[in-house]
């Protein structure tokens, strides 16, 4: 059985305004064996395009291997957005030594609702993946649940938007009808997987057919692209 636990801790910063939230990365970060274009920071394997999604997007010219640099670029950009990246998942247990959000048992999971008391500028969460078995919502829907909350339907297109109220369990009621309301949105996951759901998906058929030429991964940056 391999211990596979999160190698980094979660990037927010006091003005951070949206929290990118996945599970957690491949087990080779966890153990220090990076692929020659792994970047050591959130998000960095070769294998996850966010970064590649995001390098688009703003025209970045990122660096895509294992030095300081390439972090330092990521950093910037976050504090520059004030985009931070809290992965729910803080641990687990794999029978096999992969990626798959399914292979994950004995899951411990982030207090990201303390974070989010901790953190209070924070008002949208990036989820990268939608409500799938052990995916980053449905781990925060089970997380919500232990804090007496739920999200509650926003809009149900693609990427699906919902929203709660943060309320702090010593406010009384009355006080807390005043706390903040967060944002959740439901991205498009990053990873490869994905490209076979995206194909489904009646707005990327109707893109396709337009422009023949067009793809999964123009698909994400158009949608990556209203929110980061």
């Amino acid at each position: 059985m391999f211990k596979h636990k999160h190698p980094y801790q979660p990037f927010i910063q006091a003005d951070t305004e949206k929290l990118i939230v996945g599970t957690l990365p491949p087990p080779r970060f966890s153990i220090g064996e990076l692929l020659e274009k792994d970047v050591d920071f959130c998000y960095g394997s070769y294998y996850n395009s966010l970064w590649l999604f995001i390098d688009k997007i703003h025209n970045l010219n990122l660096r895509y291997d294992n030095s300081e640099e390439a972090v330092q670029q990521r950093k910037n950009f976050l504090i520059q957005h004030k985009i931070g990246v809290c992965d729910i998942v803080a641990s687990c247990e794999r029978e096999k030594i992969d990626a798959s959000d399914l292979g994950m048992t004995n899951i411990k999971l982030r207090d990201v609702i303390g974070y989010l008391h901790q953190f209070p500028n924070v008002n949208t969460l990036l989820f990268t993946g939608g409500n799938s078995k052990n995916g980053p919502e449905y781990f925060f829907r089970k997380h919500l649940k232990t804090y007496g909350l739920k999200l509650n339907l926003v809009t149900n297109e693609v990427p699906r938007i919902h929203e709660f109220t943060l309320c702090h369990p010593e406010l009384d009621s009355e006080a807390q009808q005043k706390q903040r309301k967060i944002k959740t949105v439901s991205l498009t996951s990053s990873s490869g997987a994905a490209n076979i759901s995206i194909s489904r998906i009646p707005l990327y058929r109707q893109l396709k057919a337009k422009n023949p030429d067009f793809n999964t991964f123009d698909f994400r940056v158009l949608q990556y692209r209203e929110f980061l």
